[in-house]
């Protein structure tokens, strides 16, 4: 990371930058052996005080005081992208919403509260695509009894990491006591290159609905309740995928599910049997799904994996796919 101008190191950023994408160093400590320095990248999301607040794309916010800045720039607000799909962050935002169809929704300025019963935060938790339309504290605080009501947790679904995200939000959710639970990567591919991947996919049975069997297969829940059908088999064309297991078996030895949604195919619930991993059967599912979304009309691809997950990280890496931004929900404490 390069600060120097003729040798010297130079902070060329200041409070009318809050909202752009800037990289900071900072003095981290001053011991006997001289002073050790933390450099950070994110958005400039406020300073106040003599105090910065920068969000890298981890959600996370990160306060710096200003008297121990020892060089700072504005950056590009993105890193440019190398492979897959051109999408922009509302784009993808309203598309992976639509995979995942609420029960029950509230508008609240351009928010959407969200509600099935607990099952899935994505289907959980608020939607902040533009302005509440009130006051944070006052949107915050409605959120809270909205989900009070219903008796479920409130969270708040932020993302960061591409031009037009919101780490500024994020920061702001942070300052009203509210901490980031989970995060998940998007990704994008182009969608040929799946359907193309060398699967036997006559071995896999399609339907447009999620049955008892495949039901069986899903390690979300226990005893599905109709919430849990109702999210799953909404969305503006759904497939579900399964690959029977061995003769008597009663749950299929591999499942997943794809929404069809324009030129998008969402990927998601792909699961394998721990007795028939290591098979291929995962981008078996992923195959047939991919040439059922192409012949309606689909070119590009995406998912949800939680950054923890290396194992499904690694296998989508193998398929193509790159992460486009994260996404995170934020719950008060």
């Amino acid at each position: 990371m390069e600060f120097t101008i003729g040798g010297r190191l130079e902070v060329r950023i200041a409070p009318a930058d809050v909202g752009k994408r800037v990289s900071v160093r900072r003095v981290a400590e001053d011991g006997p052996q001289g002073p050790k320095f933390t450099d950070t990248v994110g958005v400039l999301t406020s300073w106040d005080d003599g105090v910065l607040s920068v969000t890298p794309k981890n959600g996370d916010s990160v306060r710096i005081p200003e008297s121990s800045l020892v060089a700072g720039k504005v950056v590009p607000s993105a890193p440019a992208r190398r492979r897959g799909p051109a999408a922009s962050f509302g784009e993808l935002a309203r598309v992976t919403a639509r995979a995942w169809q609420p029960v029950e929704s509230e508008p609240l300025g351009e928010w959407l509260l969200r509600a099935s019963g607990g099952f899935t935060r994505r289907a959980n938790s608020v939607l902040p695509l533009g302005d509440p339309g009130v006051p944070l504290d006052v949107a915050l605080g409605r959120v809270k009894q909205w989900y009070a009501d219903r008796g479920l947790p409130a969270y708040v679904q932020t993302a960061t990491g591409a031009e037009g995200a919101q780490e500024e939000l994020c920061a702001a959710l942070e300052e009203h006591g509210w901490r980031r639970e989970v995060t998940a990567s998007v990704r994008i591919a182009a969608l040929a290159p799946i359907g193309d991947l060398p699967a036997e996919v006559s071995r896999v049975r399609l339907g447009r609905t999620a049955d008892e069997a495949w039901l069986g297969r899903y390690q979300r829940v226990g005893t599905p309740g109709p919430e849990v059908t109702s999210v799953l088999n909404g969305g503006p064309s759904v497939w579900f995928a399964s690959v029977p297991g061995e003769p008597g078996d009663q749950a299929p030895a591999a499942i997943g599910r794809c929404v069809v949604d324009g030129r998008w195919a969402g990927f998601m619930a792909v699961e394998v049997a721990p007795e028939h991993r290591r098979r291929g059967l995962a981008t078996t599912v992923m195959a047939a799904l991919a040439r059922q979304a192409m012949d309606e009309g689909a070119s590009a691809a995406w998912l949800q994996v939680e950054e923890d997950n290396e194992g499904a990280r690694a296998l989508y890496d193998g398929m193509g796919f790159a992460a486009h931004h994260l996404y995170h929900h934020f719950r008060p404490v």
